[in-house]
């Protein structure tokens, strides 16, 4: 029986990118279900679920594991031969590093730059504050370590957890460095990255406050 992955609004929701992307690379079937972010219900219908009532959520058989982070280490645990982290054990504390830094960091980055798929790249680059710049240093300075076309060679969760700022430098025309734009470049041109920018352009929801930026 395939796992099902409850996920928000592919336009806006980063935390349900990750799993999802993951998943969707390294060939793990499963059934997505999408729950619209800030829609009357939509909290309780997730909380029928999980009990933070949030995005995303596996769901196998009758066990729910929410929170991306779990979900990427349940998933190391069931499918070891999907090599979901490095394969080498310094690389891998080097992996969950890096995503759990992503976890909890990067706050004036995405407060600057929120998701977005659907943003018009003819509105311009966005200008970032001081805090937005100092923490883009930062990930540029993460991506220009990459070892190859991912950070770890091979496409890993630590691509699927920076891919959501991948998305936030392409979406607003950010000023990188060329070693930044490379890795950038193989994140988007993921065929399941692809796929997730077609089906955010597809929806109908919006969430106003989001627009305009």
């Amino acid at each position: 029986m395939s796992m099902t992955l409850f996920i928000g609004n592919k336009a806006y929701s980063s935390w349900s990118l990750r799993p999802w992307l993951a998943m969707r690379a390294l060939e793990i079937a499963f059934v997505e279900v999408v729950t619209p972010l800030f829609v009357e219900g939509s909290r309780e219908k997730m909380l029928a679920v999980a009990p933070t009532g949030k995005v995303p959520v596996l769901l196998d058989g009758d066990l729910a594991i929410w929170d991306s982070l779990a979900i990427v280490e349940y998933l190391a645990e069931k499918f070891p031969q999907k090599n979901i982290w490095p394969k080498d054990a310094r690389d891998r504390a080097h992996a969950r590093s890096l995503c759990c830094e992503m976890h909890s960091g990067f706050q004036a980055f995405r407060q600057n730059c929120p998701t977005n798929f659907r943003r018009d790249k003819r509105a311009g680059p966005r200008e970032i504050d001081e805090a937005a710049q100092a923490d883009l240093a930062r990930i540029e300075a993460i991506f220009s370590a990459a070892r190859g076309p991912f950070l770890f060679g091979d496409f890993s969760a630590a691509d699927a957890f920076f891919a959501p700022l991948v998305s936030r430098i392409d979406t607003y025309s950010l000023p990188v460095a060329a070693r930044t734009e490379k890795y950038c470049d193989a994140i988007l041109g993921l065929p399941a990255f692809s796929a997730w920018r077609e089906g955010a352009k597809a929806e109908d929801w919006v969430i106003e406050k989001w627009e305009g930026l």
